[in-house]
Parts: C-alpha cells; structure tokens; sequence
C-alpha cells in the first residue's frame, strides 16, 4: 500500500451527533477520507457539552470522536443553507452517514431517496435507532437503552439480584459506526465496477442484537437462563479475574491443556486429571468447587509475581488495569496507539497498513470553522 491513507481522496459527509456517526466518520476520516461533519449553528454536537473535563469547550466524546474533521454549522431547518449543503453532496461527495431521528432526513429533504436520485453514485448509509420495518421504528434509542433492550445489561455484572449494569463505555453506539464504515467502504468497492452507490441500513438495535449472539445460541441450544458472570464468561472455566495480594489478575485458562498446565503450576497436579474438572465442561458443571482453590493460589502472590509465573508456563493472563494506568501503558504506546496533537491525546485507529498506524493530523474541529471554505462567505457561521 502507498501509505496509511487508502481513502484519500474521498469525500463523506456526517448527517449526526454523540458517538455513532461520528465513530464511523472518525473510521472513515483516520484512513484519510475528508470527513464534512454538520453541526447544528445552536450548539453543534451535543457531545460537545458532554462534560466536565472540556478542552477547548469540548467534552470527551467530542474530542475522542471527531478529530481530523471539518465542521459545517448549517441549520437544516433553513432552505438556503440545507440547499447549500445538498449542493455541496452533489459536488463533492462519494458517500454521507445519517443518524438523523427516524423521519427526519426525508422531513428535511436530505434523505437516501432524494440524495441518491440527484446523485446515482452517492452512497448514502441510514444509521438508525431502531431500524426500519419493525413496530419500534419510530423510537428514538441511545446506547444504554439498546443495551437494556436487547439483553447486555441481563448478562453484564456480577449477579442477576444486583441492580443491572451497562458496559462501561459506548459500545453499541461504536459497534453500529464500525457496521455503517464496513458497509460504506463495501458499497465503495462495487461502485468501481458498477459506477452506481448504494443505501447502506443498520442501527443501534441491530447491533447490539448482533454482539448477544453468544448467549442466544446458547439459549436455542437449551442452556437455560443466560445470567451475568461477573468478571468471568458462561461457559468457560477458569477463565476470570482472581484477587492477588495487590489487585485482581485475570486468568485465561480457556481450554483443556492450559488448565492442566494451570493445575501443574498450582502445585495440584491432581486437579487436572479429576473428574470433575477433566474436561472444560466438566469445569463449568463443577466450577463452585474449582474456583475457590484457585482463588486461595492467586491470593498468594502480588499480581506482577503472579503474571510472571504464568507467563513462564504460557498460561494467558492480564492485570485489570485503570484508565490512568492504560494512558501510561507502554505497550500501547510502543505501537501508536496513544497519540497526541495540539494538547490533544487520544487513542489512534487500531489498524496499521504495511506497518503504518494512520497518525492524528488534526485534533477535533471548532463549531463550524469550516463553513467559509466549503460553502462559501455568505455561509461563514463566524459572522453569525
């Protein structure tokens, strides 16, 4: 590959706000495509004000989720501005994302149907909160909503009597950014045979659907209720964290030769050949009388000394780090993924191309600074 940057010279346009268009956008926009982000004039992104901490009057969502971006203020809502911006698809886009409420792109007349008929080649990609065709497609829906809905909170935590929890961070809302920019850059690929674009449909709904296909296989399969493991994962033992003298270690012994080699380790050679435990679904059948001998083993040591001797025996484990403790990691920052510009650190696109990781070129833009290059004086969102 000739650099880090395989869709330079393309051109997308970011119909939406908080984290899901934006994270497909920001995929988009890493691997070198010029990515126009609109923002509503009152405010922009709400994401902006997602916040304390700001960096230059941006919150944390903002700032991780839309560097090396243009903004456009435009008011959809105002014909000669929304004219100005369809003008500008027409020109100059190769594809746009919308995350728009459902109705409201063919309200405003942005929507794939009158987009793509002015404009046969543009790839347009709906990315919803429902999706289209169901009886809840009308609804609005946020990340934690789908993660409620669609069962993730029912198997996330430590026990299903304690109150439900959602994954720490927005991965329904990123999972649907990563299916809209694999669609998107699918849809790309035909267009260079056919000459024709093509509207690309997902959602939060689907996506999260899509991350529980585990727990219901498992539930078609007979496997019963489908509970929250705590730290550990259904159907799999040991393979969880263990509390050590300074923190929690987690140990990943996830098939039948790593948990005898677990076992030698131990000292308990007679573990691995019982017949309870022969076998990893022996272990889960039988795991509240496992787990505790390995939990007396791992209270033993300090997790550095404890990782250290599986490491020797090649047994899989991991401290459960911080956030700061990540930022410092150098592992992390031994591969790129840690990346600073402009006082702005943020975590870098976790692809590398011919063994380049494609670098930050510009932190997160100011509300509307672009609107006099692209649209023109008459449009300059700084003379209000």
């Amino acid at each position: 590959m000739s650099s880090a940057h395989p869709l330079r010279g393309y051109v997308v346009v970011e119909l939406g706000h908080s984290v899901a268009a934006p994270y497909t956008g920001l995929i988009l926009a890493e691997m070198g495509a010029e990515v126009i982000k609109v923002e509503n004039p009152d405010g922009g992104d709400a994401a902006r004000g997602w916040g304390p901490p700001f960096v230059n009057g941006a919150g944390p969502h903002f700032s991780a989720f839309n560097r090396n971006k243009a903004s456009l203020a435009v008011n959809l809502a105002d014909a000669a501005q929304r004219d100005a911006l369809v003008a500008l698809i027409l020109a100059r886009a190769d594809a746009v994302v919308c995350n728009l409420r459902a109705g409201a792109a063919a309200r405003l007349g942005v929507d794939a149907a009158r987009l793509r008929a002015l404009k046969p080649a543009l790839v347009y990609c709906d990315l919803g909160a429902f999706g289209s065709g169901g009886p809840l497609s009308h609804k609005p829906g946020y990340d934690p909503l789908m993660q409620a809905y669609c069962g993730l909170m029912s198997v996330t935590g430590e026990s299903a009597e304690r109150p439900p929890v959602r994954v720490g961070v927005s991965m329904v809302d990123m999972g649907a950014g990563m299916w809209s920019a694999i669609g998107i850059l699918a849809a790309l690929l035909e267009r260079k045979d056919t000459g024709v674009g093509g509207h690309i449909e997902t959602s939060l709904f689907e996506t999260a659907l899509a991350w529980v296909a585990t727990p219901m296989a498992r539930h078609a399969m007979g496997g019963g209720p489908q509970k929250p493991q705590g730290s550990g994962a259904a159907g799999i033992v040991p393979y969880q964290a263990f509390r050590t003298r300074t923190g929690w270690l987690v140990i990943g012994a996830g098939n039948d030769r790593l948990y005898a080699q677990l076992c030698r380790v131990m000292g308990r050679p007679d573990l691995a050949g019982d017949p309870r435990y022969l076998r990893n679904g022996d272990r889960v059948v039988n795991q509240q009388t496992l787990l505790p001998v390995i939990e007396a083993y791992a209270a033993q040591y300090d997790s550095d000394a404890l990782s250290r001797i599986l490491d020797e025996a090649g047994i899989p484990n991991a401290p459960v780090q911080t956030i700061a403790q990540l930022a410092e990691d150098e592992h992390a920052r031994r591969l790129g993924m840690i990346q600073e510009k402009d006082g702005q650190r943020t975590v870098g696109l976790p692809i590398r191309f011919d063994g380049l990781r494609p670098p930050l070129r510009a932190a997160s833009p100011a509300l509307g600074e672009a609107n006099a290059r692209l649209l023109g004086d008459d449009h300059d969102a700084r003379r209000g």
